[in-house]
């Protein structure tokens, strides 16, 4: 019986979650449609899903976060933000830790999405892991969108791992390549609870404090491509060295 009213309870944490992220999209149409007509327009789109799309969400599934900084984004820069991917609170919460715009490299299956898919098409860089060509027109998407000044933000695992027992699966090379090729830092974060609050299993989760931790860059101005899967593993170490770490341990500033 207490598992029953359990997953009771799991089943409409799941769909409020879901309402919450349409209604915002809904609220804000007009002004989110008018924000995508043209890629320039692109940090005020920005700024609304930050502030009235991610926030709300966050706030009303009963995650407050908490950000943990060893060093600071500086405004106007471009950056590689990377992190462990395990939630679709992931989302919502790169968002909160980045106040500079940034651009999602991501799969196109989440095009079939309904609302959220309609912008995700319209505003992220979307790529087919199975086609060539597709990874190929990532690099040169990217680099018009750091042109303009933007950052770029990609889960490196390339997916969620379908055995949650996985701490951190392994990294791909794109987010590593196309950092060396563009000379941006890499930013490594670590996400410690999504997983916990809201992961891809369907009976679980709950509210409580959603935690990130944002790691020292790793600087790329004098690297070249040969160096990618070196860079690769070292940014993968720092994430998965501070997963194992019992939560005491952390001895960061709070921003």
């Amino acid at each position: 019986m207490h598992r029953f009213i359990k997953n009771i309870g799991h089943t409409f944490y799941r769909i409020w979650f879901y309402v919450l992220v349409a209604l915002p999209i809904v609220v804000f149409l007009p002004f989110l449609l008018l924000s995508t007509l043209s890629e320039k327009s692109y940090p005020q789109f920005f700024w609304l899903a930050r502030n009235l799309w991610a926030r709300p969400i966050l706030l009303a599934m009963g995650c407050p976060q908490k950000i943990y900084r060893e060093q600071q984004l500086v405004r106007g820069k471009s950056y590689m933000l990377v992190a462990n991917h395990t939630s679709m609170l992931d989302i919502m919460l790169m968002l909160r830790i980045s106040k500079n715009p940034f651009v999602f490299v991501g799969k196109k299956e989440l095009v079939k999405i309904p609302l959220f898919g309609f912008f995700y098409k319209r505003v992220c860089i979307m790529v087919d892991r199975e086609n060539s060509r597709s990874r190929t027109g990532v690099y040169r998407r990217a680099q018009r969108r750091l042109d303009q000044g933007l950052s770029i933000c990609i889960f490196p695992e390339g997916g969620v791992p379908d055995d949650e027992s996985i701490l951190l699966d392994e990294f791909k090379d794109g987010a590593f390549k196309m950092a060396i090729a563009h000379k941006i830092p890499v930013v490594p974060i670590t996400f410690y609870d999504n997983k916990k609050r809201f992961s891809f299993t369907f009976f679980s989760g709950g509210p409580g404090l959603i935690k990130a931790k944002v790691h020292r860059f790793f600087e790329t101005s004098h690297l070249t491509d040969a160096d990618k899967a070196t860079l690769r593993e070292q940014v993968r170490n720092v994430i998965f060295e501070e997963l194992q770490k019992p939560m005491g341990l952390m001895v960061t500033s709070e921003a």
